[in-house]
């Protein structure tokens, strides 16, 4: 018989039929499967119908195609973008809405047999059914084909599911969360998004390239909550302000009943969220669900392994071991991965929790760093960050008695942006001033997910400020963004910064930063009606010209925050069919809706 030890007590092969069983085949779980047999373990896994998971088949690849297909007909639509690139488009931009979800449909279909195929290369035992943990230690059932399996180690990576709230009724067609919006059956009008995080920005994205209307409904006191602040009001003024989008914050959706598709329009009750009095009823064409994910860890048998969960996550060490319970002991042999622990409700983080796990079991001591762990929200343009933000940033400063230094680099700023004409956007860097240390990097700019890597790698390695300050990008890129942002932080300036006339004080939070935002002749606006200037200093000369349709001077004009109007601003960008003025629309079903654009 093969013995086995991985630094642990060793153990007859023979009582086993695994090394390592792994139930679910996501990301997370293939990435620990593929890791598994390179440490030369003996691996299955449990599909439970469905590999490739949320992320393949419902979620990260099929809506990059959604966002692909959709962001093309948005760029080919932007008359005056393209104009600003010397191109004309004769005729209308039209798409096929089928073949346009066919595209995300192959595309997932592609991915999951790609995925399905490296893994039975290596030698994987693929069980088609579900698994679940038994009574017995180190057994897993299969379930609904009256056996079982004996492994080693075993590790739970079943992902998660939509989490609709009570009083939501989906029927998959009027009402629907993202597992039906990616089908793309059809185009609504008007479509409500609950919720205005990352999938629902996402997806106002898909819809207002496509020609629908959108309108948030969100329980938290402003947009885009769980994104840092600064960051969030760049983003809605680059994303939000200037497409057919309005939203509600501080209002919870208590019921929402279904429509027929050009029928009956889907009723929304709205209520306050803190007095919980009636605040809103509005009827729309379709309604979204995306207020987060739930763990999906029904029928694992985690109660007859003696496991309690926390609202359905799994509790779990930093050696992504289960416990019995919330800061209870550890469950021999059982880990969890992914969506399920809670940990970091990515797909990526579930890949690098699962490649942690089979160094534990391997014997090789390993904790994952989910503060080097990237995000991204693939609207155009991106949002994307790791690490702190400014708010956790200076939680952490006071709390350790640091002072907390802030960098800004601007894509306006950027040759290669300006060449795209793409020049929106910001990238802001953190850092302690005592240890150099890098807490948290925050962009909002094209193709900021790509540009984060450089970022999480410096904060995995442990690279200091000074040490990314001196490091040389390559000219002209968008990465030169973040030289900027980095050598701001030391109090130097990015010599192609200057050249492009860029005028700013660096070096800590407090920066007074002088910011020309031509948005609206960017935009193709008449009026060049939105200069921001700090409060502290007059402007400089060279801002000085800006002229607001309304005649008052430069310095009059203010900073605008949740979509209310400026002073000297001309609304503009209405809604379809509206004049000039606030913005008026009279919807579907008759109901009249105001929309103020301030422009920028």
């Amino acid at each position: 018989a093969r013995w086995a030890s991985h630094g642990r007590m060793a153990v007859r092969m023979a009582d086993f039929d695994y090394d390592v069983a792994i139930i679910g085949c996501g990301v997370g779980g293939h990435g620990a499967a593929l890791h598994a047999v390179s440490k030369g373990l003996k691996t299955c896994i449990f599909t439970g119908g469905d590999a490739g998971g949320t992320c393949v088949n419902r979620g990260c690849v099929p809506s990059k195609a959604l966002l692909a297909a959709s962001g093309r007909v948005r760029d080919m639509r932007d008359d005056a973008h393209l104009k600003a690139l010397g191109i004309t488009v004769n005729g209308l931009v039209e798409y096929d809405r089928q073949k346009v979800a066919d595209h995300a449909n192959n595309l997932a279909s592609k991915v999951k047999v790609n995925l399905v195929n490296s893994i039975k290369a290596l030698g994987v035992d693929i069980i088609e059914a579900k698994g679940a943990l038994t009574k017995n230690p180190q057994e897993v059932d299969c379930v609904g084909e009256g056996r079982t399996i004996k492994a080693k180690d075993i590790i739970i990576a079943t992902g998660s599911i939509p989490f609709v709230p009570p009083g939501i009724e989906v029927d998959g067609k009027t009402v629907f969360t993202s597992d039906e919006a990616l089908k793309l059956e059809w185009v609504p009008d008007w479509v409500a998004i609950i919720g205005s995080g990352y999938i629902g920005l996402e997806f106002s994205d898909v819809y207002t390239a496509l020609g629908s209307e959108v309108t948030f409904i969100e329980a938290l006191d402003r947009i885009m909550p769980t994104f840092d602040t600064q960051i969030a009001q760049v983003a809605q003024r680059v994303l939000i302000r200037p497409r057919p989008i309005d939203f509600r914050t501080g209002v919870f959706a208590s019921k929402v009943t279904p429509g027929v598709p050009g029928e009956k329009p889907v009723r929304i009750e709205m209520i306050d969220a803190n007095t919980k009095e009636h605040a809103e009823t509005l009827e729309v064409d379709a309604v979204m669900v995306a207020t987060g994910r739930v763990p999906f860890t029904q029928g694992l048998g985690l109660d007859a392994a003696g496991v309690e969960t926390v609202r359905g996550f799994v509790q779990v060490n930093e050696r992504m071991q289960v416990l019995n319970k919330q800061g209870g002991d550890v469950v021999p042999h059982v880990y969890c991965i992914g969506d399920a622990n809670g940990k970091m409700m990515l797909a990526h983080a579930a890949s690098a929790q699962g490649i942690s796990a089979i160094e534990n079991i391997a014997g090789k001591e390993h904790r994952v760093n989910h503060l080097a762990i990237p995000a991204a929200c693939f609207t155009h343009p991106e949002i994307a960050f790791v690490g702190m933000d400014e708010a956790a940033a200076k939680a952490k400063a006071e709390a350790e008695g640091f002072e907390l230094g802030i960098g800004m680099g601007n894509f306006r700023a950027n040759s290669k942006a300006l060449a795209e004409a793409e020049a929106d956007g910001v990238a802001k860097v953190m850092f302690d001033k005592t240890s150099r240390q890098v807490l948290g990097v925050h962009i909002v700019g094209i193709h900021a997910a790509d540009l984060i890597q450089e970022c999480a790698n410096a904060i995995e390695l442990g690279t200091t400020i000074d040490e990314l300050a001196m490091v040389t990008h390559t000219h002209p890129t968008l990465s030169e963004v973040l030289d900027e942002a980095f050598k701001a932080a030391v109090g130097r300036v990015a010599a192609l910064s200057a050249a492009l006339g860029v005028r700013r004080r660096v070096g800590g939070a407090g920066a007074t930063r002088f910011v020309l935002r031509a948005f609206g002749e960017a935009r193709g606006c008449r009026a060049r009606c939105r200069v921001r200037l700090c409060a502290r200093s007059p402007p400089p000369p060279s801002l000085q010209t800006a002229r607001p349709a309304s005649g008052l001077s430069a310095t009059q004009m203010s900073h605008s925050t949740n979509g209310e109007k400026d002073a000297g601003c001309t609304p503009h960008h209405p809604v379809r069919g509206a004049s000039a003025g606030p913005a008026l629309a009279a919807g579907r079903n008759g109901i009249v809706r105001g929309r103020l654009w301030a422009g920028a």
